[in-house]
């Protein structure tokens, strides 16, 4: 039997998550009381039980009851109960910003702030994402790519490293992303849009991707690149604990020179042990398709 139990930040994903492992054929319960869990595994135990993949939703929702949690833990290594820890987490900002969005309150904020809420939970939840088996952060994570991150552990069984290199193209006149733990400045490349024929077209269409590549430089400043995020990933990774990374590549617009790296760095990096995903922030922005510089 394969038992997870889903946890982690509120409003980083857990929802998503349940109504993934249901479609791929897990007995789902979500927001069980934690006084119950070891019961629950008994039944699952038990030979009238016909479910042979499992996953459990807890969060904070469980109130006190999630101090209980450690040694319910503990309590079903001694007995031999095999279990996963999938924790789903997001950086603060991106959890205010769902909250607000949804306009749902936290479960620990009450009647104060937002910002409160989080903070506590991250306190409560600090020894679930200590003794997780998986960590995905979905700060830079559209619906879909989380989808695929849980296809890709518990579907297809492939090794996971807990870190997710988000790779983005943006424009500088844009603004810088706040998000961005590397800013790469592409702008010394051929630039595609003083080519009427190339102007409209983006990074995602060959003949923008030759005409940047063109000179040979862009070899070379991918080769650097990969040889820089080979070496500090795993750092990240081991030394900081960290399990998202983003690397923001610009040029003037965000059309063309950054999303052809973006995509070209994006697939080089799949060659290493890590979760990749590409975003192009400025791709389709409609101030550079009708032609200010």
């Amino acid at each position: 039997m394969r038992f997870v139990i889903v946890t982690g930040m509120s409003g980083a994903g857990k929802s998503t998550a349940l109504r993934t492992f249901e479609d791929f054929g897990y007995f789902c319960v979500d927001n069980l009381p934690v006084q119950l869990v070891e019961k629950f595994t008994e039944i699952m135990a038990g030979k009238n039980f016909d479910h042979d993949k499992v996953a459990l939703g807890i969060d904070a929702r469980n109130g006190e009851g999630l101090d209980e949690l450690s040694e319910v833990l503990c309590k079903l290594k001694m007995n031999n109960f095999h279990y996963e820890i999938m924790f789903l987490d997001a950086n603060d900002h991106t959890l205010v910003k769902r909250y607000k969005e949804t306009r749902r309150e936290h479960p620990l904020a009450q009647l104060g702030r937002i910002e409160d809420g989080i903070r506590l939970e991250r306190k409560k939840v600090a020894f679930l994402r200590e003794t997780a088996d998986y960590v995905i952060d979905t700060s830079m994570l559209l619906t879909r790519d989380l989808k695929s991150e849980i296809e890709a552990i518990y579907q297809k069984d492939r090794v996971y490293n807990n870190m997710v290199v988000t790779v983005m193209s943006f424009g500088y006149k844009f603004g810088i992303p706040a998000e961005a733990d590397y800013v790469i400045d592409a702008r010394f490349l051929p630039n595609p849009y003083y080519d009427p024929e190339l102007r409209k077209k983006t990074g995602d269409d060959k003949e923008v991707q030759d005409y940047v590549m063109k000179d040979g430089d862009g070899e070379k400043f991918l080769d650097g690149m990969m040889t820089l995020f080979s070496f500090v990933i795993p750092q990240y990774l081991e030394k900081e604990g960290r399990h998202q990374l983003v690397v923001a590549i610009g040029c003037t617009g965000g059309r063309h020179r950054s999303v052809t790296i973006a995509n070209l760095l994006g697939e080089k990096l799949k060659a290493l042990p890590y979760s990749v995903h590409l975003f192009h922030r400025d791709i389709a922005n409609d101030k550079y398709v009708k032609g200010e510089v």
